[in-house]
């Protein structure tokens, strides 16, 4: 098939590497145009643009698709279908139905459940059990077009975001090439009215943690916030990045070191409390409890 793609992330390259390995054509490829990114802040290519450049497939980055101008190269690849993966723009109904199958979407979530920016996120945030990929044709809703293929994995007992974004970008790249293979056999299905929930965006204010809420809940947000934006704790009136870390049994006022040693560092909250055993003080880098203890001992 002839296959525009349009993505940007890691998540999105795997499922453009994915259709060029199984033998399609992929005449054009949208992503966002080159940011600045890193120490430097130079600009960066997206991860989907590096893909495309190394097979020496033509790329298209406008800012917008609001202007019907901007159509032109995507009516000019004459595509069977486009394959969106977190492409970050929004796609006017004149391009919706430029391909001849539509669009289809690879979605990170278990349809209506986490429609929306981050559902890898908020299904960990939430303590989700399962979450999933879903296939869809797009429409011009958020994420409300009916579903053509799904599958479900377990989120694992401490998976963060990122481990968890690995395991579901492989998983979407393997069901956007079997929806393509069986393209013309599958059956579009509705999503139900009822379970609908909204993934937003996640905003670094959210990431200064309050040792007022539950040992379980800062648990989840911290694995949901890992890699970005990086969950933050004051810890003995210092904020301190917070990247791994678990509830256990223990009192206290919130906020009070109950035990600082190898295994970790205990604090109460509000409910439990919780051992943090990977910590990064500002400017520093990542390390263990025991490295952080090293460098600030902490007095119980």
């Amino acid at each position: 098939m002839r296959v525009i793609f349009a993505g940007t992330p890691d998540f999105a390259a795997q499922a453009l590497a994915a259709i060029l390995a199984a033998g399609h054509d992929v005449p054009l490829v949208l992503t966002q145009p080159d940011r600045p990114a890193g120490r430097g802040m130079k600009l960066q290519a997206s991860a989907v643009k590096q893909i495309a450049l190394t097979h020496q497939l033509p790329v298209f980055q406008p800012e917008r698709l609001k202007d019907p101008a901007t159509h032109e190269p995507i009516r000019a690849a004459r595509a069977d279908v486009m394959v969106v993966a977190a492409y970050g723009l929004i796609l006017p109904q004149a391009v919706l139905d430029m391909p001849r199958y539509g669009c289809l979407n690879i979605h990170a979530s278990l349809l209506p459940r986490w429609r929306g920016a981050a559902p890898i996120q908020r299904a960990i945030e939430a303590g989700d059990a399962e979450t999933g990929v879903t296939i869809m044709q797009m429409d011009a809703g958020l994420d409300t077009g009916a579903m053509l293929l799904a599958e479900a994995i377990k989120v694992g007992a401490g998976e963060t975001a990122g481990e968890l974004h690995d395991r579901l970008a492989t998983l979407g790249a393997r069901l956007v090439t079997d929806a393509l293979a069986r393209r013309d056999t599958l059956i579009p299905v509705a999503q139900p009215a009822s379970g609908v929930t909204y993934a937003a965006k996640i905003s670094k204010a959210e990431a200064q943690l309050d040792w007022n809420e539950s040992a379980e809940v800062l648990a989840r947000k911290i694995r949901a916030f890992n890699p970005f934006p990086g969950a933050t704790l004051t810890l003995a009136g210092e904020p301190v990045k917070i990247w791994r870390a678990e509830p256990v049994t223990g009192t206290g006022n919130p906020g009070q070191i109950l035990a600082a040693d190898a295994e970790g560092i205990v604090v109460a909250t509000s409910h439990g409390a919780l051992r943090l055993t990977e910590l990064q003080k500002p400017g520093g880098r990542r390390v263990t409890s025991a490295d952080f203890l090293r460098g600030k001992p902490l007095v119980l």
